[in-house]
Order: structure tokens, then sequence, then C-alpha cells
């Protein structure tokens, strides 16, 4: 097989469908955009998961008239519940300067926010954080010095909820994109094999075998889901240095959410790259074999 002539015809088919092309290239390039993003959220919601669940905490928010022995007596049924596995006292100083410490990269919010404005309370980590219950139920809300008891659990599950929401909105809108790509492709390849159909009749009068006329437009639309491939890892890469580094760079910094680090963009940028290529080859394989008699 003559590289250089297939390599040549692949360039002449690129430049003569170049609008086409160009169509196909960003086509696929957005494609693959979302669907490396929909991955990367999937990698952040899963290192979050661990994080938080890991750490997942019963809060006991006390009021404001709370007296001392209310207090003793919270931390001594505390000491004494065989549900609970630990558990640590923050006042109110202490619950401001963990404020401070979180919101660092929010100085506004930090400025208007007073210094008594945070509750004191019990962390309380639970044997079985699903036993929730009994814990609310033995510190019933506006009783005994409790404003109320909040379990974090409640909060992840509809944190987590909205962002696989949200990770699953975009995978769709990749699919739907990545659909509306095989069809150009699909089509873009009918063309070119119409506007070359006198040169690889020819061929194959002359003892081309099919394989040998087909891969040209293969590696045509190959070309385009690399060229596609690359610009959707660029949108990553711009993505995290201008959004995520920066924009994000505070919940990041306080470990309230997780970064995204290269080798993570590393991965999913090869395997969006390979598998753009993969798909526009294969693409174009079955639209020859099925439409196209080369």
């Amino acid at each position: 097989m003559r590289v250089n002539f297939v390599l040549s015809e692949v360039a002449t088919g690129l430049r003569r469908n170049l609008t086409m092309t160009v169509a196909m290239i960003l086509t696929t390039a957005i494609s693959l955009g979302l669907m490396g993003t929909g991955i990367l959220i999937a990698r952040m919601i899963s290192d979050m998961k661990e994080i938080y669940y890991d750490k997942v905490q019963v809060s006991i928010f006390l009021a404001d008239g709370v007296t001392d022995e209310q207090r003793s007596a919270i931390e001594t049924e505390l000491k004494d519940s065989p549900e609970v596995k630990s558990y640590i006292y923050e006042s109110k100083d202490e619950a401001y300067e963990r404020f401070q410490q979180q919101f660092s990269q929010q100085p506004e919010l930090v400025q208007n926010t007073p210094a008594d404005a945070l509750p004191e309370s019990f962390r309380v980590e639970l044997v079985n954080p699903e036993r929730y219950p009994v814990i609310a139920e033995e510190f019933p809300n506006g009783e005994n010095g409790v404003d109320q008891v909040r379990d974090e659990g409640d909060f992840l599950d509809r944190l987590f909820s909205l962002l696989n929401g949200a990770r699953n909105a975009t995978i769709a809108v990749a699919v739907i994109q990545a659909l509306a790509a095989l069809l150009l492709i699909s089509n873009t390849i009918q063309l070119a094999a119409f506007n070359r159909r006198n040169e690889t009749n020819i061929m194959r009068l002359v003892g081309a075998s099919r394989w040998y006329t087909q891969l040209p437009f293969i590696l045509e639309a190959a070309f385009a889901g690399l060229i596609g491939g690359l610009l959707a890892v660029g949108g990553l890469v711009l993505t995290k240095v201008l959004f995520v580094d920066r924009t994000l760079a505070g919940p990041i910094k306080a470990g309230i959410i997780t970064g995204i680090d290269w080798s993570a963009i590393v991965s999913t940028g090869a395997i969006i790259t390979v598998g753009g290529v993969a798909l526009a080859g294969f693409a174009s394989y079955v639209t020859l074999r099925l439409y196209v008699r080369l």
C-alpha cells in the first residue's frame, strides 16, 4: 500500500469539503468537551463523597440562652450514649474562627457577619450515621437548651443529588451532540465519496481492494475526530486554568470542594481524544459499508 498516495488522498478530501470538515471538527469538539466535563464532574463528586461522608456529623446547635447546667447535661448524655462515637464542643468564638478560615477568600462575607452570629454547638460523630433519628429524639428542638439538631447527611444527599443531576445533564447534552457529530460525519463521507466516485471506480478497475479505496475516507473522519478531541482537551485546560483554579480557588482552599489536578485532565483528555478518533473512524466505515459502493 502506498502510504504517500493514501495521505495525499486524505489531504485532498479535507480540502474539497473544507466547510463540512470544519463543521464536523467543531461539532465533535463540543460533544467531546461536554463528555470530558461530565467525566471530570463525576470524579469530583466521587472525591467529595469520600471526604464528606467519612466526616458526616450531627450538629446540636444550642440556644442563645443556654445555661451551664443545660450544657453540662447535654455533654453527659452524649458521653453516655452508645450511639455516639465521639463529639466536640464548639463555642461561639471557635465557630466564628472556623467560619473566617473557611471563607477567607470572601472577605466581604466575613466582614458582614457579626462575631456572635454563629451559635455554640456540639458536633457529634455517630457510630452509625444512619441512626440520626435516635439523636434527634434524645435532644428535641427547643428543649433543655437545644435550639435545633441538624444532620449533615441530609444536606449532603441533596447536594450530591444536585451535582449528579448537573453531571447527567452535561452527559445527556454530550450524547446528543455526539449523535449530531456522527450524522454529520456520515453525510460528509457520503458527499466526499460521491465527489470522488470516478477516481475510486478507476482504482477498483485496475485491481485496488475495497479496503484500499475506503481507507482515505476513514482517515479523513479519524483526523477530524483527532482535531476535535484536541480542541476539546484545550477547552478542558482553559476551564481548569480560568475557572477552577481562579473562580473556585476559595472553596477549594477551604476544603469545601475538591479541585481538579492535571493528571485528571490528562487521563480524561486521552479518553475523549481516543474515543473521538475511534467513533469518527467507525462511523465512516459503517457509512461506506452501508451507503456507498466503492
